[in-house]
């Protein structure tokens, strides 16, 4: 693992916003379309938040305002933070159990990360088994 500090135009982000094409074009445009300023993301590495956070589920009550903890600090770090949906499942409100349905938020992970959106994921989910490698590794 090296310490090097990659150039803004090296950053897989970049790929995303910085093109003169139509499909950065695109990202560009929704991305100031949902209130962000091109200085907000121009130049800074883009990190997922994966969030499990729902109304359905009461173990994970406190995530919705952590994300915002989290959010401020990679601003802060001088990232920019994306927050992403993940499955959330509850113990309360699933029958017969959540077991059956992890590995489908195992892959729902997976593939947010897999879409390219963000250079490293931070996640906000808790497991009761270690998540898979994909989902934990930087992007």
């Amino acid at each position: 693992m090296t310490d090097k500090k990659k150039s803004p135009e090296t950053l897989r982000s970049a790929r995303w916003f910085a093109p003169d094409d139509l499909r950065a074009f695109g990202h560009r445009s929704r991305a100031m379309q949902m209130g962000y300023a091109p200085e907000e993301w121009k130049g800074r590495p883009v990190i997922a938040i994966l969030n499990t956070w729902s109304d359905a589920q009461p173990c994970h009550m406190h995530f919705k305002s952590r994300v915002d903890d989290v959010k401020r600090g990679i601003l802060m770090a001088g990232g920019f933070p994306m927050e992403l949906p993940a499955l959330s499942l509850s113990e309360s409100f699933l029958k017969p159990t959540t077991m059956l349905y992890r590995n489908l938020l195992a892959m729902d992970a997976e593939e947010l990360l897999r879409g390219g959106r963000g250079k490293s994921p931070t996640r906000t989910g808790s497991m009761s088994r270690p998540a898979s490698p994909a989902a934990t590794a930087p992007a």
